[in-house]
């Protein structure tokens, strides 16, 4: 992040204070990742010796970036629309033409993530990250002494989401020590990438691939039979699936995959929202 963020929340506490007639406020410019002291007057608020101007049109569950002459929403559309979203945790979600692509309703996306990493055990391990997101899984991994991390990203807007979000891990760690090697994030498409991956070449596997409607090749047979392939034995996957359809059509998609991972040589349980496997 190269700039300030603001969100609805953080424009009204300027604009509190302003009202108020207080010189300073305290607040949070990088989505509650820390706070620093604005400095307020009638016509604009200050920071690191820079003039920044208030938003005539302020909106909720969006995030406004600085492109150093206005403030832009955190949004992109090709051919689909792709939106930074806030949360009430701080670390923003993303959506997907208006489908949240992770949970923030009883958990903050940051956390969700904390715990499905913590399922594969990723210290000291070679990591493949199927879809990498926002990066929140790598950024558990990193913290949690992974050896390396793979991270694949279809998509070239949710990377360019990830540059502009203080919770993402980049490339440059903002420390003397730079470029942090263990993580190396592809642009491209797993189900076409991991042809090229070699046989046994990962600890551990964490897919938590869009919903099946999206991206059935990932949740397809063949596409298991290459996450065995690249798996050493005894090398643990988690699948997220959650529950879709259930309610309007009965189906089960976490017992259908499970059925798929047993084919492709796991053995698997029920956990967490997915599917915890260990290859045999």
């Amino acid at each position: 992040m190269t700039g300030p963020l603001l969100t609805l929340r953080t424009h009204e506490q300027l604009q509190t204070a302003e009202r108020a007639g207080v010189a300073t406020v305290e607040c949070s410019l990088d989505l509650d990742r820390s706070t620093t002291t604005v400095g307020v007057d009638v016509d604009a608020w200050h920071w690191q010796g820079q003039r920044f101007p208030y938003l005539d049109n302020c909106k909720d569950r969006t995030i406004y970036h600085w492109d150093g002459e206005t403030f832009q929403t955190v949004s992109r559309y090709a051919t689909s629309l792709i939106k930074l979203v806030p949360t009430q945790w701080g670390p923003p979600t993303f959506e997907i033409d208006g489908i949240k692509m992770l949970p923030t309703a009883q958990v903050s996306p940051y956390a969700d993530a904390e715990r499905k990493v913590d399922l594969i055990q990723p210290r000291g391990k070679v990591i493949l990250d199927t879809c990498g997101g926002l990066g929140y899984f790598a950024a558990w991994r990193l913290q949690r002494q992974a050896l390396q991390i793979l991270s694949f990203e279809k998509n070239p807007d949710v990377i360019w989401l990830r540059s502009l979000n203080p919770w993402s891990p980049h490339e440059t760690t903002g420390e003397s020590s730079g470029i942090d090697e263990r993580l190396r994030l592809t642009q491209g498409d797993i189900a076409e990438q991991i042809v090229a991956l070699p046989i046994a070449s990962v600890d551990a596997i964490l897919h938590d691939p869009p919903r099946f409607g999206i991206a059935g090749e990932l949740y397809s047979q063949v596409f298991y039979d290459h996450l065995a392939r690249v798996l050493k034995r005894k090398g643990k996957l988690f699948h997220y699936t959650g529950a879709p359809n259930k309610l309007s059509s009965g189906r089960d998609v976490p017992n259908e995959v499970a059925k798929r991972l047993q084919h492709a040589g796991f053995a698997t349980e029920l956990n967490g929202g997915g599917v915890l496997a260990v290859k045999k």
